[in-house]
């Protein structure tokens, strides 16, 4: 299967590094902005055809059926949507859109086209998740409270690889977004409270720099987001999942049981064919192309948290 990336940032380079894990897929082009940047990660990752700020002339290299955005927030509708009428498969980058409406745009441009749209919904495929997951749907494990920390130190416009960013990050539309996502898929439900609030803008960038998130599910599970750019202690975002028959912590790809120490971490080494949660997304949506079926976390699966992200928007105005 011939596939474009879209985007040479550091979530580029990781799906770079995930698609070259499975066998059968080749990527054929790199459709990036600042040319210096994706020149040479289309040479470090052996990408035969690059393009700086063409994403249309790499989606038109021959043979191209699938594309996976990893572009800055502000363009994954539109290329999403021209990606779909051009007759190619597509992968969106969390979010998958910074607006509600753009979301409702991109699910139904998949509605016309047919083709395959899902959205990196990446905490559905983390090894760890997966395994709260199999636990809740098999009646061992029942969810109480999901109590989340999201925190980074990106008081300048930096992306995940200390590099300038060419747009600007969002803790709502994007950080809280995994988080929302997650509650409703470990819960089955869809979300019926969501509100929040947020501290002083950002001078520069204009976005909150802190943020606080509540969520509760009709079947009265509960869950608490906590979200900052300000934060100079451990980086990224801790679950604590307080269910009926257990307490577990997920960071990433690990998990551990009632404190994040090396005795409790959990082996996981049964869950899936790969410890790497956005190689595993990857593989769910190429194996969902192969075969001609709607993919976890699809675009319409993942409208719903789009709707909960807007709902909280309303509440911090």
């Amino acid at each position: 299967m011939k596939v474009v990336i879209a985007g040479q940032g550091a979530f580029g380079q990781r799906h770079i590094e995930a698609c070259q894990q499975i066998d059968g897929i080749e990527i054929v082009s790199l459709a990036g902005g600042n040319p210096k940047g994706t020149e040479e990660i289309a040479s470090k990752y052996g990408i035969p055809h690059w393009t700086s700020y063409d994403f249309e002339g790499s989606l038109n290299q021959p043979g191209v059926e699938a594309v996976i955005l990893a572009t800055p927030t502000q363009q994954h509708a539109e290329q999403a949507v021209q990606t779909m009428r051009a007759g190619k498969h597509v992968e969106i980058e969390i979010p998958m859109a910074d607006s509600l409406a753009d979301s409702e745009a991109i699910c139904n441009a998949q509605k016309e086209t047919g083709v395959v749209a899902m959205a990196g919904h990446t905490r559905r495929f983390n090894p760890s998740h997966q395994w709260v997951h199999n636990k809740i749907v098999a009646g061992e494990l029942k969810l109480q409270q999901l109590k989340v920390e999201t925190y980074f130190f990106r008081r300048t416009n930096m992306n995940a690889a200390g590099q300038p960013r060419s747009w600007v990050d969002h803790l709502l539309w994007h950080h809280a977004c995994h988080t929302v996502d997650l509650f409703q898929y470990q819960t089955g439900e869809e979300i019926s409270v969501a509100r929040g609030v947020q501290g002083p803008l950002h001078p520069e960038l204009d976005i909150a720099m802190d943020m606080a998130v509540q969520l509760k599910v009709p079947g009265g599970a509960v869950c608490a987001l906590s979200l900052s750019f300000n934060n100079k202690g451990p980086q990224g975002t801790f679950f604590r999942y307080i269910c009926d028959n257990g307490t577990y912590i997920a960071y990433y790809d690990d998990l551990y049981e009632s404190d994040v120490v090396p005795e409790n971490k959990i082996d996981l080494s049964g869950v899936a064919v790969s410890n790497n949660g956005i190689e595993l997304q990857d593989r769910e949506f190429f194996a969902a192309i192969a075969e001609g079926r709607e993919p976890n976390a699809s675009v319409h699966q993942a409208l719903s948290a789009m709707r909960a992200l807007d709902m909280i928007e309303k509440s911090l105005a």
